[in-house]
């Protein structure tokens, strides 16, 4: 069993030995498309997400009856502004048990046209309104740019008095920014629209992104037993395990949930879409950065 371990090593080290430099292009690559896509993407929307009615102010109303929403959805597009549809079906059954409709238009104006549509009252029993104010939304996403932000930057501050070198420092911190716009990127593409819980999960890919890379970061250079490529291995096995049952755990959860959380689902699916950057970036950006470096000062 060690000696086949051995072997694994030895043809990884090297692999890896040969083309670390080369496998970079693939992230910086990616990280290209991403700043321009983001760019074209802020161009044309004025924003860096599609924001649901939590972050731009809104109507939204869960009406406790089985609804055709394609159906609903076409008779009243013209009705109520930017409406959205979603289905509640139950866990165990698959049966449909509500319909959420989501719309920047007023609670009344709302109420008005689905009464219309459904042909009966809407009240607390057969139904539920919920209104955000448009002012109230914009603050609250103001306010949780800011918090991404600030905990980007103490990420940053811990990441440079821990490591005190500029460039493993640097890898690090650019490990987790880019697993951060990826995500967004990738989010956007799927035309999701955030709401403040997913936003609140983009806070938690900073913690996921760190904390394998602060241990290969550790491995590498705060340990002496064994050769480079040894202890970028031994990284790699404890890393992606972590990774991978976080990943999982995450997985089987978005499977469980997504029929009736429409908040946990989109927390899980960011985390996942996360997690699957943050091998990339961590395994293939923060490994040949530190590489290059640990390389270059032994030369």
């Amino acid at each position: 069993m060690e000696q086949e371990e051995n072997k694994i090593k030895k043809s990884f080290g090297d692999f890896h030995d040969k083309n670390y430099k080369l496998l970079l292009l693939i992230p910086a690559g990616l990280l290209l498309f991403c700043f321009i896509y983001m760019g074209v993407f802020y161009s044309n929307n004025q924003d860096f997400i599609y924001k649901d009615i939590s972050l731009t102010g809104g109507t939204s109303v869960t009406v406790h009856q089985k609804i055709d929403t394609a159906d609903l959805k076409g008779a009243l597009s013209e009705k109520l502004e930017d409406i959205n549809t979603r289905e509640i079906y139950d866990l165990i059954t698959k049966e449909q048990k509500a319909v959420i409709i989501e719309t920047k238009s007023d609670a009344e104006e709302t109420r008005n046209v689905l009464e219309e549509y459904l042909g009966y009252e809407l009240n607390n029993e057969n139904s539920s309104f919920e209104f955000t104010g448009s002012a109230l939304s914009e603050n609250f996403y103001r306010q949780l740019l800011i918090a991404i932000l600030f905990a980007f930057i103490f990420m940053a501050i811990v990441v440079f008095i821990i490591f005190r070198t500029i460039v493993p420092s640097t890898a690090v911190i650019v490990s987790a920014f880019a697993d951060i716009l990826m995500t967004l990127v990738f989010v956007n593409l799927l035309g999701m629209k955030m709401s403040t819980a997913g936003i609140v999960a983009f806070l938690m890919i900073i913690g996921y992104s760190v904390d394998t890379d602060i241990l290969l970061t550790t491995r590498i250079l705060k340990r002496t037993e064994g050769n480079l490529n040894n202890r970028i291995f031994g990284a790699f096995k404890t890393g992606m395990t972590m990774t991978l049952t976080s990943l999982l755990a995450i997985t089987f959860a978005l499977i469980i949930v997504s029929s009736f959380s429409v908040v946990l689902s989109q927390i899980f699916t960011i985390l996942v879409i996360g997690l699957g950057f943050d091998i990339l970036n961590t395994w293939i950006t923060n490994v040949s950065i530190l590489k290059w470096y640990v390389k270059k000062n032994e030369n």
